[in-house]
C-alpha cells in the first residue's frame, strides 16, 4: 500500500514567514481536491498533515481509505522548533497533542502512551528556524521514525536524513510536503505487504516501509510558490496589487534553496562528528 504522509491543505493556516504571514496562506488546496488528486496518483491510503490542525476531518472522515494526521509545531527543550508528523489521530488526540506541543517531554509521553506513530520531518531543514545539536539527540533517541524522502527538499537533504535514520535505527517515512496540488504524491511511503491502514502503519513501525518518489529542489519550489500566489489572488482579488512582486519570487526561492543547502550541509556534518547515542543505548535494547 502507498500513502503520501506529508500533505497540506487550506487548513494549514497562514504562512509563517514575516510579512507574508499577513496576506498568504500555506496552501489554498481544498481537502476534497487533495484527496482526489492523491487517488489519481495511485495512493491507496490518504491522509492530511496540516499544521496543528485537523480541520479536514469533517470533509473526509467518511472516506474508507482516509485517516487523520497532523504536522505538529513543537518546542524542543533547547528552545528551538521542530515539525513532527503524527499519524492516525483522533479529535481527542489532537486536543491533547496541542496542549503538550510546547513541552516535548510531555508530548513524547502522550504519543508513546497512545502508541501513535510519529516522525521528525525535514530533519536537516531550516524551515523551522535555528537548530541545536541536542535536538538531534532527542530525535535519534526518542523518535520512532524520520522523514527520509521529502518532495520539497533537495536530494542532498534527503540523503543525509536517510543516513541519520539508518544510523539511529529509525523507521523511514516519505511524503511530498505539498502545499500545491501539482506536487501531491511526488514522494510517498510504501509498505508492500500491507492490506489496510492498520497493517500499513504497523509496517512503518516495524521498519518495513520503503520511501518512493523524487526529491525536490529549486524548480519545484518555484512552481509551487507561484501556484500558491496565483491561488491567493484568485481567492482574494484585491491582492492583485501584489502581482508586480511576482517577478521577485524566483529570486526568493533561489535564496531559500541556497539557505537550505548551507543549513543541511552544516548540520549533517555536525551530527556526523557528534556522539549521538544509539537508540539501543537509550532504551537498553539488546540483540
Amino acid at each position: 500500500m502507498k500513502c503520501d504522509l506529508h500533505v497540506h491543505s487550506w487548513h494549514s493556516g497562514m504562512c509563517t514567514q514575516p510579512m507574508v504571514n499577513r496576506i498568504c496562506r500555506e496552501s489554498y488546496s481544498a481537502p476534497e481536491q487533495v484527496y482526489s488528486r492523491l487517488k489519481q496518483r495511485g495512493m491507496d491510503l490518504v491522509t492530511l498533515t496540516d499544521h496543528d490542525s485537523i480541520g479536514a476531518a469533517e470533509l473526509l472522515r467518511n472516506r474508507p481509505d482516509f485517516f487523520l494526521s497532523e504536522e505538529v509545531t513543537c518546542r524542543m527543550p533547547s528552545g528551538t522548533t521542530a515539525h513532527i508528523g503524527v499519524f492516525d489521530v483522533t479529535e481527542r488526540d489532537h486536543v491533547e497533542i496541542q496542549r503538550r506541543r510546547d513541552d516535548l517531554v510531555r508530548l513524547l509521553a502522550y504519543l508513546t502512551e497512545r502508541r501513535l506513530l510519529f516522525s521528525v520531518n525535514h530533519v536537516f531543514s531550516c524551515l523551522t528556524g535555528a537548530r541545536k545539536i541536542d535536538d538531534f539527540q532527542w530525535f535519534g533517541s526518542y523518535f520512532p521514525a524520520a522523514e527520509t524522502r521529502n518532495g520539497q527538499m533537495p536530494a542532498f537533504h534527503n540523503q543525509r536524513a536517510e543516513q541519520f535514520a539508518t544510523q539511529q535505527g529509525m523507521s523511514s517515512v516519505g511524503g511530498s510536503d505539498s502545499h500545491a496540488l501539482a506536487s501531491l504524491g511526488s514522494a510517498y511511503t510504501e509498505v508492500p505487504d500491507a492490506r489496510d491502514k492498520t497493517e500499513f502503519l504497523d509496517g512503518v513501525r516495524a521498519g518495513k516501509a520503503v520511501v518512493r518518489g523524487s526529491s525536490g529542489g529549486y524548480l519545484r519550489l518555484t512552481r509551487d510558490v507561484i501556484s500558491i500566489s496565483a491561488q491567493m489572488i484568485k481567492r482574494d482579488h484585491w491582492k492583485a496589487i501584489f502581482i508586480p512582486f511576482f517577478a521577485l519570487l524566483p529570486v526568493a526561492t533561489v535564496v531559500t534553496s541556497l539557505g537550505e543547502s548551507v543549513f543541511a550541509r552544516y548540520w549533517s556534518a555536525r551530527v556526523a562528528e557528534s556522539p549521538i547515542a544509539l537508540r539501543s543505548e537509550v532504551f537498553g535494547e539488546s540483540g
